[in-house]
């Protein structure tokens, strides 16, 4: 979707659908591969079914998501995902209220939930999505994907890579009880991971119109203006968690683990999750001046300096001083990013 964004009306909408085309194959793909998944796990025809089903719808709501970001109708997206989590919350609710809670009935309000909130997008929409005849999209998608697509799909594979190696690790050498004490404190970062998470994908459309009207300054605005209520944020975070272990220890420090572990834990992943507010303004810009390539390099020098450091801490001090060699690997990416941003500054007056 980005990609398109600057481009004449005619090249935007060849782009569009491609990518339409392509999302067609991908939503078919999530939907066999978690019927398949399912299957295998014992649950049943019936849920594997359901939950496929599920699958291939939740990736339709994501392809419109982001479809309604980049026209400029983010409204849309809010109005799915709320319509999305109170089918959701009623449904289980009322489950439960009725105690008839099962594997099959809750595959059921998932599905119900993922279909009801495409709602929001129109019939209009839908319509061209499903049934709009197919393009030309290899000879428009190759393209992108050389430009875009790959090196995309390529900074996804190795931070989910470098997050998952950690917690195998972990979990290899020391045993589940030591991943989740790690994990606790990871918990408590949820409120500035999701921030950073949702920002990035209302500021990236804006910052490209931006750049593509040469408003660079206007892009540079939107840069600090992220930055202001990424720090709030970390700041707030830091805050919670700090009223948490001082006033409530008890809802994170559970049977079995050592306080001055947890707050050393979490003290980590405060600092983690600082390098990735100062890193995320300046990420969501040059995605929006399509700097992919040079994103994923960077995140790659970044995962391999986060799983090297944590091999070696691992070994050395054990599993809650590893958790320096994830601050590592971000510190690393945060210092390539800043780079990188420089570059773009020096080569753009």
């Amino acid at each position: 979707m980005l990609s398109a964004v600057g481009k004449s009306e005619v090249a935007a909408e060849a782009e569009r659908a491609a990518l339409r085309d392509v999302n067609r194959f991908y939503c078919l793909a999530a939907g066999i591969v978690t019927a398949i998944l399912i299957w295998f796990s014992g649950a049943g025809a019936a849920c594997s079914l359901l939950l496929g089903a599920f699958g291939a719808v939740m990736t339709f709501r994501w392809f419109s998501r982001y479809h309604a970001y980049y026209g400029g109708k983010a409204a849309l997206s809010s109005a799915s995902d709320l319509v999305y989590s109170a089918v959701l919350l009623l449904g289980l609710a009322l489950l439960f209220a009725t105690d008839q809670l099962s594997l099959p009935r809750t595959s059921m309000v998932l599905l119900m939930s993922a279909l009801v909130s495409l709602s929001p997008f129109g019939s209009t929409y839908l319509q061209e999505q499903v049934a709009a005849p197919f393009s030309d999209f290899r000879r428009v998608f190759g393209s992108m994907w050389h430009d875009v697509v790959r090196w995309s799909l390529m900074g996804v594979v190795l931070s989910e890579m470098t997050a998952n190696a950690h917690a195998y690790l972990v979990t290899f050498a020391s045993g589940a009880q030591a991943f989740a004490l790690l994990a606790a404190g990871s918990l408590m970062m949820r409120p500035l991971a999701l921030v950073l998470n949702a920002l990035p994908e209302r500021e990236r459309p804006a910052m490209a119109l931006c750049l593509s009207r040469n408003d660079i300054p206007g892009a540079f605005r939107m840069i600090n203006e992220f930055r202001t209520a990424a720090t709030a944020m970390w700041l707030a975070t830091v805050g919670l968690s700090a009223v948490i272990l001082v006033w409530f220890p008890h809802l994170v420090v559970r049977s079995g683990f050592d306080p001055r572990s947890v707050e050393i834990v979490v003290a980590i992943w405060m600092g983690i999750g600082a390098a990735r507010a100062v890193r995320s303004p300046e990420t969501a810009f040059l995605l929006a001046a399509g700097q992919f390539g040079p994103l994923a390099r960077a995140g790659m020098a970044g995962g391999l300096v986060s799983l090297g450091a944590t091999l070696v801490l691992l070994v050395l001090f054990g599993p809650v001083i590893s958790l320096l060699g994830i601050l590592a690997g971000e510190t690393a990416m945060s210092l390539r990013v800043g780079g990188l941003m420089r570059s773009w500054r020096r080569a753009h007056g």
